[in-house]
């Protein structure tokens, strides 16, 4: 598919602030299955330097700086263009030592994927991953989908635009959330299994006639496959109907716009809007 993507946020400041430096993850990735052939930043106020680097996870980040001017407002526009490619998400034959568990990887391989594999372990979504995985005969393929529908069909979607994923055992106990809160309690339950998990925040097609907004999903490390992903917030396996930002072991990591400010003693007040056509 072919997308066209603008993402516009206004920051408006109840008092007149300096701005620290900040970062924007709003460059889609550029990898495989997916190709980003044009992207535009537009910043007002401009500032005076702007630079792009790769984060520690392979992300592009842009990072700019202003003078020491007060502003009450700040806007940030980015525009992409991006192909995809991935019509077959099961394209792949997984290495024989994997397709049940326990998932064991080899310590080289263990030793990059740690980030990946660390967590608090949630005990809420260990026992849903073991009740699923005693169902489905520890048969790895059949857990991740049957995980994937059960979050998606027991769960009712919330929208709350800003915050951090709640705890895994909060979205499961109150079966509500946002799809971050999902795809953190899909990665609790891959991590208390032995699978290596990471955040990925992006954009899904969608139906352009409803308001569009910033998706997350989770992508699982799957030895002779890589990383593949699925969206516990639709029940799907992901394939070229989504667009992948920025990757990470923990989703603040993946947050679009991040800064400091120098002054004001009350929070900005964001809007956004997002437009995604796809073709």
């Amino acid at each position: 598919m072919r997308f066209t993507i603008v993402h516009a946020t206004t920051y408006t400041y109840p008092q007149a602030v300096e701005l620290g430096p900040h970062l924007f993850r709003l460059c889609p990735r550029s990898m495989g299955e997916q190709q980003a052939s044009k992207f535009e930043l537009q910043v007002v106020p401009e500032p005076i330097g702007l630079n792009q680097t790769l984060d520690a996870e392979g992300n592009v980040v842009m990072r700019c700086w202003w003078s020491e001017t007060p502003m009450t407002k700040l806007q940030v526009t980015a525009t992409s263009e991006v192909r995809t490619t991935c019509t077959n998400p099961f394209n792949y034959l997984l290495d024989l030592w994997a397709t049940h568990f326990p998932i064991d990887y080899p310590s080289s391989l263990k030793a990059i994927l740690y980030p990946y594999l660390y967590s608090d372990l949630d005990a809420v979504a260990t026992q849903l991953a073991q009740e699923i995985a005693l169902a489905v005969n520890s048969n790895v393929i059949q857990f991740l989908t049957q995980l994937n529908l059960q979050i998606n069909q027991s769960c009712h979607y919330q929208t709350r635009p800003t915050g951090q994923p709640q705890p895994p055992w909060l979205t499961w106990q109150k079966k509500q959330g946002t799809c971050r809160d999902f795809v953190w309690l899909f990665m609790a339950a891959c991590r208390g299994m032995g699978l290596a998990t990471r955040f990925v925040s992006g954009y899904e097609a969608g139906d352009p006639s409803q308001e569009q907004m910033l998706h997350a999903w989770a992508e699982v490390y799957l030895p002779g496959a890589g990383w593949r992903g699925y969206d516990p917030t639709m029940g799907l396996v992901v394939c070229d109907r989504h667009v992948a930002i920025a990757a990470s072991a923990w989703p603040q990591q993946t947050q679009p716009i991040s800064g400091s400010l120098r002054g004001g003693s009350s929070s900005p007040i964001p809007t956004y809007t997002v437009s995604v056509h796809s073709q």
